[in-house]
């Protein structure tokens, strides 16, 4: 996992004097300035820690001269000196580009420079940068189970596989996402973590959950399943009702909570993938309760 690999680094305290972290997916350089704050004490942040952001220009925008001139002002306290920026290298004057070159050449003393970039960097720009420590940041879907355990455990929980599977059938590969809503599941107070105990506050269902409201589909109970919906509509988005069914539906397939017909499942998952692909493409809000009448009318 290439953001396990910075967290690696992080561990170290990060020992190299400057760093390139690039990610496709804005949220992990957040997150890695999160890990960076963490290194330096509270009582020191105001001295040895500065983070800039010239992602967006601006006459309030600092000079890249000026962020330089910080990167190596030197340390107080005997601690090393961390200075951050947040940058888009493509878009980086020439000028600018040959001062961070000199910079990586001879980097000041005690001190990180960590620059951060989102999306890919062109070839050149790399290889003029090639004195540096760089790290991807993105995670593969691949990945993204094991990035969950990691950040439950940081929060002091363990969640199990079950759990894990409802959050991506809620939230997709959106990290952001994910990691608020593990934040909200960090509030339970417990330390290990199952579907049972993450439900209600997910989907917001004081007393109905998404999985009464699976059970009353597949036994076509029409007014209970109204009826639930409007319990959950109120404090929960469509496209995440979606995402959770589509999740329930795949756990009672592989659970032996079989329907008589044998299609009935890859119907239903036909269904819900038409609507989430419905949602995407086109952005607009798709009527929730169409897909469940559909679903209702499902044979077996």
């Amino acid at each position: 996992m290439s953001f396990q690999s910075f967290l690696n680094e992080i561990d170290r305290v990060l020992p190299d004097p400057v760093y390139l972290l690039y990610a496709s997916d804005p949220f992990l350089n957040k997150e890695a300035i999160y890990e960076i704050t963490k290194l330096v004490p509270d009582d020191e942040r105001e001295f040895n820690l500065h983070i800039f952001d010239l992602t967006f220009t601006g006459e309030e925008n600092p000079s890249f001269e000026h962020v330089l001139n910080v990167a190596n002002t030197i340390s107080f306290f005997g601690s090393r000196r961390f200075t951050v920026l947040a940058v888009n290298l493509q878009k980086l004057p020439k000028r600018d580009l040959e001062r961070l070159k000199n910079y990586v050449s001879n980097p000041a003393p005690n001190a990180v420079f960590v620059i951060l970039h989102e999306g890919g960097i062109k070839k050149e720009i790399k290889e003029g940068l090639k004195n540096l420590k760089s790290i991807s940041l993105d995670i593969r879907e691949s990945e993204i189970k094991a990035w969950i355990r990691q950040k439950s455990r940081a929060k002091g929980i363990e969640i199990s596989d079950g759990a894990s599977d409802y959050l991506l059938g809620l939230t997709g590969n959106d990290l952001g996402l994910l990691s608020a809503e593990i934040e909200k599941i960090s509030l339970l107070g417990k330390e290990r973590i199952d579907v049972d105990d993450i439900s209600d506050i997910i989907t917001g269902g004081k007393y109905y959950n998404i999985f009464d409201l699976t059970k009353a589909l597949m036994r076509k109970d029409a007014d209970t399943v109204f009826r639930i919906y409007k319990t959950l509509k109120s404090s929960a988005e469509d496209y995440s009702l979606i995402g959770v069914l589509n999740w329930q539906y795949g756990h009672n397939l592989y659970s032996g909570h079989r329907p008589k017909s044998d299609n009935y499942f890859l119907k239903a998952f036909e269904l819900l993938n038409r609507v989430d692909i419905d949602i995407k493409s086109s952005g607009r809000n798709f009527p929730l309760e169409y897909l469940l009448i559909k679903l209702l009318r499902l044979e077996g």
